[in-house]
């Protein structure tokens, strides 16, 4: 099974965390929707699997009108073999959703909604220039509830400001809704974006680790307790309501990504465009792919698998190791994984490497700690 992801980089205006390709100006929007059909043309022979998961991401999908969604979702199911009950999720901001905006999207293919709420303290959306505010976070979805059923939220954690108090009201919030799906995020402070550049004056504090640690496991113990399984580490999800999207990725499998900046992965090479939306159109109007290609070696694969696995539930299997990457990688593994093991961060069970509970909120250097450096 494939996915295909589509990058819509369109913005009303630029959250000051955010490092992701996109644009506050919709002027080019028309032709790049074009572009975006063109491209899934072009690339259609790169999936031979039957296409399990479609994700519209960005920037804000929820800006296309219906024109620009039907025309998009018509090229997809003439070009691709999607399967009979694909999950296709569509990413909302809260201030887009209104009752005709939400509509629309149901009667489209699209049956899965993410809603980036990121908080509902308005200090909170202020701060990170949130183009919406409470109310319509919690508008949004409800609104969203009469018409589907697999809803996700998203939350931000660590915020300058936010005590453990604050933060326990927002998920006592997110719980109160009643989705079955949340996904949160510690608060980066990324290069080159405005949070960065308000840190460096002074203009707001910096962001506390020790606290954003204590926020991640409160949460993990409030939406446990809840019934959600943290199935990823920054995903929880009710039974039946897993990201198929998101666990594709961590499993390797493969998907097209369409659409400036987006990636492309075959299992054996990785492909992402350019980061221009200008470039980007003059290209696909060419019949030109503007991308690069990198070819993984077995050491990125290795080091992959173990970055991506050992942030789920399921951990690294080490008979996959063994059989898709080698003896000598199992051997590796094995032995860096002795002085973890021995420190309690890690667990074995059966044929599977597992961060321990304690460790879960150091899963990304644990990670590290198992990586294989080429000479």
């Amino acid at each position: 099974m494939a996915g295909i992801y589509i990058h819509i980089p369109f913005c009303k205006q630029a959250c000051h965390y955010c490092d992701f390709h996109f644009s506050t100006s919709l002027r080019k929007k028309p032709e790049l929707v074009q572009a975006l059909r063109k491209e899934l043309q072009l690339r259609s022979g790169e999936i031979q699997e039957p296409v399990e998961t479609i994700y519209l991401g960005g920037g804000t999908p929820s800006l296309l009108d219906p024109s620009e969604l039907d025309g998009l979702f018509k090229t997809i199911y003439e070009y691709y073999n999607i399967t009979p009950d694909p999950e296709i999720t569509l990413e909302a901001n809260p201030d887009d959703l209104s009752p005709e905006k939400i509509k629309m999207f149901a009667a489209s293919p699209v049956n899965r909604l993410s809603i980036g709420i990121q908080s509902f303290f308005d200090t909170d959306l202020k701060l990170m220039n949130r183009a919406h505010n409470r109310d319509e976070a919690l508008q949004s979805i409800g609104e969203a509830k009469q018409y589907f059923e697999n809803i996700s939220i998203d939350l931000i954690y660590g915020i300058p400001g936010m005590d453990l108090g604050r933060w326990e009201e927002n998920l006592a919030q997110a719980l109160a809704l009643e989705v079955p799906h949340i996904s949160s995020y510690a608060l980066t402070v990324e290069p080159r974006t405005a949070l960065k550049k308000m840190i460096d004056k002074g203009k707001i504090a910096p962001v506390d680790e020790e606290l954003s640690k204590v926020h991640y496991e409160r949460m993990v113990k409030v939406l446990e307790a809840a019934g959600f399984v943290n199935y990823e580490f920054s995903n929880f999800g009710k039974a039946g309501y897993f990201s198929r999207n998101n666990t594709a990725y961590w499993f390797g499998k493969p998907y097209l990504g369409i659409g400036p900046s987006a990636h492309s992965f075959n299992g054996k090479n990785r492909q992402w465009n350019v980061s221009n939306n200008s470039l980007y159109i003059k290209a696909i109007d060419k019949s030109e792919l503007p991308l690069e290609t990198e070819t993984l070696t077995t050491t990125d694969r290795y080091n992959e698998l173990v970055m991506t696995r050992l942030r789920t539930q399921w951990g690294i299997d080490l008979r996959e190791v063994a059989d898709d990457l080698g003896p000598t990688y199992l051997r590796y593994i094995l032995q860096e994984a002795e002085p973890l093991l021995k420190k309690g961060l890690l667990l074995r069970k059966d044929r599977h490497l597992h961060v321990a509970p304690k460790g879960k909120f150091l899963s990304d250097g644990i990670a590290a700690q198992l990586f294989r450096i080429e000479d």
